[in-house]
């Protein structure tokens, strides 16, 4: 076979012309299909899952779909000025957000630009908004407490810095109230708060951020804002962002408290964008991938060991459920990632019961290893003592003639129950928990009517922050009731027990 100069020269020239072409397919692609915020484009060889795009216009794409001969992307902007034929180029950067201290008292969206009104934010330093999350050997157990400031919570089901707890209910029954109260109650605690919205109306966004204002929360917190007007991809970064900012306070040694409100509209985001995108549904039309979703997110939240600064990051993951069905999709997937979950009941709600939570249903997988002495002494028996009452309540509805001892079970736990409601916006401190449960343990309320039982705990509060200071000081430093403190706290409350029935009569 003979090769003629002028075929060999046809071809080296055919190769360098597509060697050029590859060139450019690396880093420039075309839009070959947009619409409903996503984009089909053609080229880009070398794009990574996650990476920025930058269209036409100032729009910008996240990369998520590789496929063999066309890559998906959702856009973070509007698609109206996007049309089949524009250009798009590589970044060769992450999606990332800006961290650091001139995050806290803002709000921002989900690529870390301040919404608030105030001057633009200033940081140096980016990080990526998804990584992996750190390994068993830079972990240790969680030993301290994140505290709630809610009675019922604090004893019964304690949450630990670090822990992953999952606040589950049906809508309005509190749970963002529960979120928020945490948040208030970490004043001084040397604790800094992320509040993440998804989905949320931006009324609502903007009485949160107003509340924290007038309780002064918004120094130790930021808030990451996707509202339900915002597109779904923007929906879908908001928690991975608001993880990524509070990581870099983690990695300093800082203890971080993150809320996401709420995963069920950040998986509906989701699903969203995978059905546009082609990838397959399962499960009650979920993706396949919907578990991984939520477990990536979650699992970054950790108590790291002192050789790695012994920070820590603890996640409230919110879930909404319908008609109280927690055997559901989304709910059982968060419950198997989390460390125990927070709920919520309607007919709680309905009946007065606030915080609404089923000390039944509720559990902390760390427990009292996250609690502290004093707070273990005065509330072991609670949650036995509830069950009793629950469970002889339930009986005695069908029996009108009841002993002694089913009735005393029965006025104490309807006393705790009263003892355990708490309003919105009122996180106790430590020493003002540990007394006001005090009162349940040693049947202080034992002789006091079960409409009075509020008013009673407002004024044994209110005298022992004027008359006894020196108590309310020592249980908020040492943290344990010595038996020297114990009998105190005894004369004290039998005293003010006494003045309080005594004025009742009256």
């Amino acid at each position: 076979m003979e090769l003629r100069p002028e075929e060999i020269s046809a071809l080296i020239k055919n190769r360098i012309k597509h060697y050029e072409e590859k060139i450019e397919e690396n880093d420039v692609g075309v839009v070959i299909k947009v619409g409903d915020g996503i984009a089909l484009l053609h080229g880009l060889t070398d794009a990574m899952s996650g990476e920025l795009l930058e269209f036409e216009n100032d729009v910008f794409g996240m990369v998520l779909n590789l496929e063999e001969d066309h890559v998906g992307c959702v856009l973070l902007g509007s698609d109206r000025e996007i049309k089949e034929g524009d250009s798009v180029k590589r970044t060769g950067r992450i999606v990332e957000v800006p961290v650091g201290d001139g995050m806290l008292g803002r709000v921002v969206n989900s690529l870390g630009i301040a919404i608030d009104g105030g001057p633009a934010i200033v940081s140096d330093k980016m990080r990526p908004i998804e990584r992996v999350a750190p390994g068993v050997m830079t972990r240790q157990s969680v030993n301290q407490p994140v505290q709630t400031g809610l009675k019922i919570i604090d004893s019964m089901i304690p949450i630990g810095r670090g822990q992953r707890e999952l606040i589950i209910g049906d809508r309005q029954t509190g749970k963002t109230a529960i979120a928020i109260d945490t948040i208030l109650n970490q004043k001084d605690q040397n604790m800094i708060c992320i509040y993440v919205a998804i989905g949320q109306k931006a009324s609502t966004v903007a009485q949160i951020v107003e509340k924290l204002r007038q309780h002064d929360a918004m120094k130790y917190t930021v808030i990451v804002s996707a509202t339900a007007s915002e597109l779904a991809p923007l929906q879908y970064i908001a928690p991975y962002a608001g993880c990524a900012i509070g990581e870099e306070w983690l990695e300093q040694g800082k203890d971080v408290l993150i809320v996401y409100d709420d995963l069920s509209k950040h998986a509906v985001a989701y699903r969203t964008m995978s059905l546009l995108l082609r990838r397959p549904p399962g499960r009650e039309a979920y993706p396949g991938d919907v578990f991984y979703l939520h477990s990536r997110l979650l699992e970054r939240a950790c108590k790291l060991n002192k050789e790695n600064g012994g920070g820590s990051l603890t996640a409230l993951p919110i879930i909404e459920t319908q008609a109280g069905d927690i055997s559901a999709y989304i709910p059982t997937n968060v419950i198997s990632i989390t460390d125990g979950q927070l709920f919520l009941q309607t007919e709680l709600f309905n009946a007065g019961v606030r915080p609404a939570v089923d000390s039944g249903l509720s559990v902390s997988r760390v427990g009292s290893a996250a609690q502290t002495k004093a707070m273990k002494q005065v509330a072991s028996s609670l949650k036995l003592e509830l069950a009793q009452y629950r469970e002889l309540l339930a009986f005695a509805q069908f029996g009108s003639d009841l002993d002694a001892n089913t009735k005393s079970v029965i006025d104490h736990g309807s006393r705790l129950t009263e003892l355990l409601k708490q309003s919105q916006y009122t996180p106790l401190d430590l020493a003002h928990e540990v007394l006001s449960l005090f009162t349940a343990k040693y049947k202080f309320i034992k002789d006091i009517p079960v409409e009075g039982i509020r008013e009673f705990e407002r004024i044994l509060l209110s005298d022992f922050d004027v008359e006894y200071p020196e108590i309310i000081t020592e249980i908020n430093e040492k943290k344990i009731i010595s038996p020297e403190l114990e009998a105190k706290i005894k004369t004290a409350m039998a005293s003010i027990t006494d003045r309080f029935i005594k004025m009742s009569v009256k």
